[in-house]
């Protein structure tokens, strides 16, 4: 009898625990709310991994059909993108959005002063946590002739060593000082040539004009992957500038005027405008 009891008590025990597991099961369901398609191409950094033609054979990425997508891609919550290529040079920049069907990716490839350069529309093909696929066709007369360029997520960081600040505004020139620190006037001859309105583009290149509007200097344009160094190279000279201060407001670089007497510097300080670059 006892025996008989023992087991009756356990499988009441049995019963008891199975119905708490699951209630406790049901209490503790994880529900994991879906994101949309803006959420996922913004959730993760993309590295361009391959790339495909119209017949599905693989295209070297160095291949002058596809060069020109590939790189590193920062798609921002806040409708902003910034696409490096794969050595970290700053590209493009500009605004972005996906439809809400995740079937469409537009960007806005902008200038420092907000003009833009193109818009650009894919269709997307693949999209998801670990993939980013979309379709170009480069010569809109003849669609039949695509490519496939495929994205994986990537842990890379986005460079921060001040190329997408510099290319983000125009600047312009507001003041100088001496190595003593105090103001030089900006139409001192020791600081004239390095005064007017800068415009440092994505894509590598800039002008530069007078206060006057007139075009000074144009070329193209790099910062040293420590942020230190800021080089203009034009078809007439080649500059190299420390950079004392770069941020969201003000570019200050130092400029040596003789090499062979270091001690004698001037420092420029620019400061963000919204002048619209000259046509």
């Amino acid at each position: 009898m006892n025996t008989l009891k023992k087991l009756c008590y356990l499988s009441a025990a049995t019963l008891l625990s199975a119905s708490f597991v699951a209630c406790s099961s049901d209490d503790n369901e994880i529900i994991t709310e879906q994101q949309t398609p803006s959420q996922v191409l913004s959730s993760t950094p993309w590295e361009t991994t391959g790339a495909k033609d119209k017949s599905g054979n693989s295209v070297a990425l160095t291949d002058a059909s596809v060069a020109g997508y590939v790189g590193f891609a920062y798609f921002k919550a806040d409708g902003k993108f910034a696409i490096y290529n794969l050595t970290d040079v700053l590209r493009s920049m500009g605004t972005w959005s996906v439809d809400a069907q995740g079937k469409t990716r537009t960007i806005a490839a902008l200038n420092p002063d907000g003009t833009t350069i193109f818009t650009r529309d894919v269709e997307i093909l693949v999209l998801n946590k670990n993939e980013f696929t979309y379709r170009i066709r480069p010569n809109s007369s003849d669609p039949s002739v695509y490519y496939d360029i495929i994205h994986t997520r990537t842990s890379h960081t986005e460079p921060t060593n001040g190329q997408l600040i510099l290319a983000s505004t125009p600047w312009e020139t507001t003041g100088a000082k001496d190595k003593s620190g105090n103001n030089v006037a900006l139409s001192d001859p020791n600081v004239a040539g390095f005064v007017g309105y800068s415009y440092f583009k994505a894509n590598g290149t800039f002008k530069i004009f007078g206060l006057n509007d007139v075009l000074r200097s144009e070329g193209t344009w790099s910062i040293s992957p420590d942020g230190k160094k800021r080089t203009l190279t034009t078809p007439t000279f080649t500059r190299v500038v420390d950079i004392l201060v770069l941020n969201e407001t003000t570019f200050t670089y130092r400029i040596t005027p003789d090499a062979n007497n270091p001690s004698v510097f001037y420092d420029i300080i620019h400061t963000k405008v919204n002048h619209k670059e000259p046509l």
